[in-house]
């Protein structure tokens, strides 16, 4: 390939382990990357940055299972992903790595965030135009202004808000890339729904604490004649809640757009300040309502498309499960979350971190 490069560079898993919004968010855009003609390398590790465990079995599998063909040498791992060369190297080789591929690869643009992202973009700036994707509003995410990128891209209006970035960063609101909907035909769309549809579906993604594992609880008690849909998320939380008769758990999955098809309402109920879930977004390309915390960019990712209550509201969130007009609802959401599915590199063009020729492919 001729074309210009672009390189992510992070400390957690490349493509195509998917974690949380933010992993989903970079492999999206890399992969539009991909299809401008662009060269897009991925770097990233196989143990996790948070406690180092080791990563490489679950990204052996994840290969295997999707016939993936890759090389292993001296504890690195390369292979291809929907056209993105990926290579997860340990954490201890992450900078090294990063320095041999600024030198051969020679990107027009680095990419970089979340875990000690700021000493990754110190060194990419030196030869490289660096965007600091700040994807929530954590220490952790933001600490990558303290490289001083020559941009931030902040996941929302809510983080850029946030953002304390140096006088050499430039903060732009640069909303996360999404797929049209998986088999949203018109009826869905217009949150009219399909057969495949329950009323009374209720669906929520990562049942935690921090996510508003306690309000769940109470509502999955109150409201016995509703089906509620949890689906595992950061970690395994089944135990705690299959004993409910009107639960159904899901494991951890990539495909959710039945998901979305089958439930007629998506609960966001968030203690913590959430940048901008990506669950909203998705949910409402399906024709799906969010009942909603008043936390963080929460209420700038529903927009009209649903209901927004505060956390400690517990008969504020029964009485708008039983009572919201998911039809209405339903097609704000799709209208809302609709102009989401667009092209990322013109915005990034925009930002002064790509040639505007560049963006078009």
């Amino acid at each position: 390939m001729t074309g210009p490069t672009v390189l992510f560079a992070w400390r957690r898993t490349p493509p195509p382990l998917l974690i949380g919004g933010a992993e989903v968010s970079q492999q999206l855009l890399a992969e539009e990357f991909v299809r401008a003609g662009w060269r897009v390398v991925y770097l990233g590790s196989h143990e996790a940055p948070w406690n180092g465990s080791a990563q490489i079995g679950h990204l052996r599998a994840h290969l295997r299972a999707h016939g993936t063909v890759w090389e292993e040498a001296d504890g690195e791992v390369r292979y291809r992903w929907n056209g993105v060369s990926c290579r997860a190297v340990p954490q201890d080789r992450v900078e090294a790595t990063l320095k041999g591929l600024l030198a051969e690869a020679r990107p027009e643009l680095v990419v970089t965030s979340q875990e000690r992202a700021a000493d990754l973009a110190a060194l990419a700036r030196r030869s490289s135009r660096v965007a600091g994707w700040l994807h929530s509003v954590s220490a952790n995410s933001m600490g990558v202004l303290h490289g001083r990128p020559h941009v931030a891209l902040a996941t929302s209006k809510f983080v850029a808000g946030r953002a304390q970035a140096h006088a050499d960063t430039k903060a732009v609101v640069f909303y996360p890339p999404f797929a049209s909907a998986e088999g949203a035909g018109p009826l869905l769309a217009a949150g009219r729904g399909t057969a495949a549809r329950v009323r009374g579906g209720v669906l929520m993604v990562n049942p935690i604490p921090a996510k508003g594992a306690a309000l769940l609880h109470q509502l999955i008690r109150r409201l016995p004649t509703f089906r509620f849909t949890l689906v595992e998320g950061w970690w395994d939380t089944a135990g705690e809640f299959t004993a409910y008769p009107n639960v159904h758990w899901v494991p951890r999955t990539y495909a959710m757009g039945p998901i979305y098809a089958a439930n007629d309402l998506l609960l966001v109920p968030s203690q913590v300040e959430d940048a901008f879930p990506r669950v909203i977004v998705e949910a409402g390309l399906h024709g799906v309502p969010t009942i909603g915390s008043s936390r963080g960019g929460i209420p700038e990712a529903v927009g009209d498309g649903g209901v927004i209550l505060h956390p400690d509201e517990v008969d504020g969130w029964v009485q708008a499960i039983e009572s919201a007009d998911r039809t209405s609802l339903g097609a704000k959401a799709h209208a809302g979350a609709a102009p989401l599915v667009r092209p990322c590199l013109p915005e990034l063009a925009a930002a002064g971190l790509i040639p505007a020729a560049a963006a078009a492919g």
